[in-house]
């Protein structure tokens, strides 16, 4: 009895002590703690902090949701009002940083024991935040650094019913407000397993000096107890043109591991992502896309995002895939697949800093090249090429051109490492045959040092001019190679700072009599060839080698040897000043009666080249069938009468030296630097 007695004595002491200090709680005017608090954690934070309203603390039980005994635990339950975190003296988005016009708290009293601070409920009214983020990458969020702390901090649920955000990156452009409001009487899940919809919010500010618009909904309480959480988000914005629309669910919101959202993108160009999403894509027309965005995060908290079967348009051209971002040391990965059915080449244009097409001009980025010049000259921004590295193969199975010929089956194997961006290969069907190039762009210099290696194989002569009709007949295959070392940023000035060569043979063939008839301006046998039929005349070979030196691409031999004539061209190409100076001079194999056979000439500017026959040559045949014809009519003959013959080229010899393999010199280190 005496045992049991002071078992009893023991236990209501206790019970006294406990009700004593729920008394003491309950009576405690815990205002008089403001001023500590507020002391301590400005001090810790390096910000002011102020609890300027009513400080109160109460004992509640635990949450329905919870299960087991701690559900019935009574545990400490902070309410502070008109709570105010302040701004660095810097920001210029406000004083205050974050804001609430109250805060409910409650936490469990054992954890603190093993110095972990479990926030079981935290409940905010009217929360206002502002953010700034300057041009050197420096951020309003970032506090005191006090080195690592012993205390461990777990949030299980989170609420609030309205608030206000504004958020300022000076380094993108971006000037965002968002408004939330509760959702009364929401109860349509977003989706299977996830809570109901229980907060709208709108969507303001500007974007690179253009308005932001939008808005969307979501759930108005974030449960952070469990993996299987979700917690659904729709919304959809549009920042200066790019628009954004996403509706799904977040899993785990407590470490946010996982995602699995439908997203549609569009706008003026993709590259105008990147300040977004910090995902590097080049500049293109008009797109717009949708598809299945997934995220997950890894052991490490590294993210991948997959953008999944996603399908839609870029331009004219339709396209389709799945893209993976993943976050990893030194740089990020860009790896995946990419397909479009039916491209339209223009749209390719930006990609290169060219405008090659109607819908592909970008607002002004794409600089149009000076007066008289026709080669891109809007420079790569190899500054952003650090930004990720890059595996992702491009196919583009039908090719639309405005050129008579046709394209198809292009493959694109890009890879970007250490920013050096290789395209290995590129290669694209062209005329029944092939061509394959092997690209690479090393942008770690000031200047990008540029090679092209490219090969074409199998072109038929008659599908290089499938609308002329001439050219129908005639049979034969052209295969060429071209070596291009070249430094500049932009594609005119890789050309015209280019050195290397190039070669191109025909073994056998056939060819149109008209066109050479036309070539050699033989009047008499064009017009009877079109009037009463055309033929195939053979073609024993053709063979053409030039050496680019500092851009200027000197013709070493060009010659095509028929059964019927001979036509050698020589001079240049100047890549640098976009000009040409190239001779044509056919010479026949036979006689050929009422010829003005004479030398033809290429010159001019890439932009406005110039094609014909020199005039003084044609000049003196026809001056003196002139004066023949005073002396005799059939003497006025004589001067159009082409009785010369020219030998048949060593054919074999000429196609030996063609096909050797195009070399490349290397280029000087001052070359393209400026």
């Amino acid at each position: 009895m005496k045992k049991n007695s002071r078992a009893v004595k023991i236990g209501g002491a206790i019970l006294a002590a406990i009700v004593g200090l729920l008394i003491l709680f309950a009576l405690f005017d815990w205002n008089m703690l403001k001023p500590y608090i507020n002391r301590k954690v400005s001090e810790t934070t390096g910000r002011e902090f102020a609890i300027q309203g009513n400080l109160d603390v109460k004992f509640h039980r635990g949450l329905d949701s919870e299960t087991g005994w701690r559900r019935y635990v009574p545990r400490p339950y902070v309410s502070a009002e008109d709570i105010r975190m302040s701004n660095p003296a810097w920001s210029t988005v406000g004083r205050q940083m974050a804001s609430a016009k109250k805060v409910d708290m409650g936490f469990r009293i054992l954890p603190l024991l093993g110095k972990e601070f479990v926030i079981t409920d935290l409940r905010l009214a009217e929360p206002n935040v502002a953010l700034q983020r300057r041009k050197d990458g420096s951020n309003s969020w970032t506090l005191k650094d006090n080195g690592p702390s012993e205390w461990e901090v777990d949030i299980q649920r989170l609420a609030f019913a309205s608030g206000t955000l504004r958020y300022l990156d000076e380094a993108i452009g971006l000037d965002l407000n968002a408004q939330a409001k509760s959702i009364n009487g929401n109860t349509t899940p977003a989706a299977p397993g996830a809570q109901p919809y229980g907060l709208a919010f709108t969507l303001g500010g500007r974007y690179n000096k253009a308005p932001v618009t939008g808005g969307g909904k979501a759930g108005a309480v974030l449960t952070l107890t469990g993996s299987d959480i979700t917690f659904p988000v729709e919304a959809n914005a549009d920042l200066g043109g790019n628009r954004i629309s996403v509706k799904g669910t977040l899993s785990d919101p407590k470490s946010l591991s996982g995602m699995d959202l439908q997203l549609k993108l569009a706008g003026p160009s993709m590259a105008d992502l990147y300040p977004l999403t910090g995902v590097l894509l080049p500049s293109t027309p008009p797109y717009e896309t949708h598809g299945r965005l997934l995220g997950e995060k890894n052991d490490a908290n590294a993210w991948t995002f997959t953008y999944q079967k996603f399908s839609g348009k870029v331009g004219a051209s339709d396209i389709a895939g799945t893209l993976a971002y993943s976050q990893r040391k030194p740089r990020p990965l860009l790896r995946g697949e990419l397909t479009s059915q039916q491209l339209r080449l223009a749209d390719l244009g930006p990609s290169v800093g060219a405008d090659t097409g109607a819908g592909t001009k970008q607002a002004g980025k794409v600089k149009a090249p000076p007066a008289g010049k026709a080669l891109p000259v809007n420079e790569f921004n190899t500054a952003k090429w650090g930004a990720l590295d890059a595996d992702v193969k491009f196919t583009g199975k039908r090719i639309v051109r405005t050129n008579d010929i046709p394209l198809e089956n292009l493959v694109a194997d890009l890879h970007m490492k250490d920013k050096v961006l290789k395209l290995t290969p590129l290669s694209f069907g062209m005329a029944g045959g092939k061509v394959t190039s092997n690209i690479s762009l090393d942008g770690r210099d000031k200047a990008i040092d540029a090679q092209a290696r490219v090969a074409a194989r199998h072109l038929k002569i008659n599908r290089l001019f499938p609308k002329l009709e001439s050219m129908r007949g005639s049979f034969g295959e052209i295969n060429g190679d071209a070596a291009l070392a070249g430094r500049g940023n932009t594609v005119a000035s890789m050309l015209a700072t280019s050195n290397g060569e190039l070669n191109a043979v025909v073994t056998e063939g056939s060819v149109s009599q008209f066109i050479l008839e036309l070539a050699g301006l033989n009047v008499a046998n064009a017009v009877f060839v079109k009037v009463f039929g055309d033929k195939q005349i053979n073609m024993n070979c053709l063979a053409a080698e030039a050496a680019v030196r500092n851009g200027r691409a000197n013709v070493q031999r060009f010659v095509l040897d028929t059964d019927e004539a001979v036509v050698d061209v020589s001079g240049y190409v100047d890549l640098a000043q976009e000009q040409l100076n190239l001779d044509v001079r056919p010479k026949t194999k036979g006689t050929r009666i009422f010829s003005l056979r004479t030398p033809l000439y290429a010159k001019g500017t890439f932009a406005d080249p110039d094609v014909g026959p020199y005039k003084g040559p044609l000049a003196l045949k026809a001056g003196a069938a002139i004066a023949l014809g005073a002396v005799s009519p059939l003497a006025a003959v004589l001067p159009l009468v082409n009785v010369s013959k020219v030998p048949d080229t060593n054919c074999k010899a000429a196609i030996a030296e063609a096909e050797k393999a195009p070399q490349v010199r290397e280029l000087p280190k001052s070359v393209g630097k400026k």
